[in-house]
């Protein structure tokens, strides 16, 4: 779900953008380059980039200040990790914006929505599965990609809501009924696209998952 309209002040757009900049900041600096140097794995995080353009490409407006897609960005941080999640985000926003003539004064805030905080959600559930629960395929798939796409998405979408309520943008009232009662049903499409992307890519191309291991999650269970 993204932002727009001229619905916020100044001050809340240089906040997002300030602190966007250190998060991207954090991200260049963690980020793993040298896999980008081998040209299948570059190839492949370009075309992953590419793919979320056309994702968030197919936006459906569903309020005065709203518009919903699918973020997709659960498979991309199970492929390359937080720091190139946060970066192939990013991109994929700024191929949105240029080809849907978005707005750019809301970029650091929309990319809180679909970028930062899903990728870092995606992340940290991913540490407390490896940590909490038995290390096999089904539970990498379906608590990691199924379960986890679904629940980062919501987080996303009432992120965006509350923004919008918090700055007297749309009423939360008008927003109950016109925009809440619906979130529910977008749980099973996001659940569906990460689990079976990231299935087939885990099955195909286990190379591409940079958190997943055939050691740790098949041999000997």
């Amino acid at each position: 779900m993204q932002l727009n309209g001229e619905f916020f002040s100044g001050a809340i757009l240089w906040w997002a953008g300030a602190v966007y900049l250190l998060v991207m900041l954090q991200a260049f600096r963690m980020a793993p380059w040298r896999r980008l140097l081998d040209n299948e794995q570059a190839h492949v995080f370009f075309g992953a980039c590419v793919c979320l353009i056309l994702l968030w490409s197919m936006q459906i407006p569903v309020q005065s200040g709203l518009s919903f897609h699918l973020l997709g960005v659960t498979t991309f941080t199970l492929m390359f990790g937080w720091s190139l999640g946060v970066i192939g985000s990013s991109l994929a926003l700024v191929g949105t914006t240029l080809s849907q003539g978005g707005e750019w004064e809301l970029f650091a805030l929309n990319m809180f929505i679909v970028g930062v905080i899903p990728v870092t959600l995606t992340q940290v559930i991913l540490v407390l599965v490896r940590s909490l629960l038995p290390k096999n395929f089904f539970i990498y798939v379906l608590g990691n990609a199924f379960i986890t796409g679904g629940l980062v998405a919501q987080i996303s979408n009432y992120t965006a809501v509350l923004l919008l309520a918090t700055n007297s943008a749309v009423s939360l009232e008008d927003l109950n009924q016109t925009v809440l009662p619906f979130f529910p049903m977008m749980i099973l499409p996001e659940a569906m696209l990460n689990g079976w992307i990231t299935t087939v890519v885990v099955a195909f191309q286990p190379a591409w998952v940079s958190s997943f291991s055939d050691d740790l999650y098949l041999k000997g269970k």
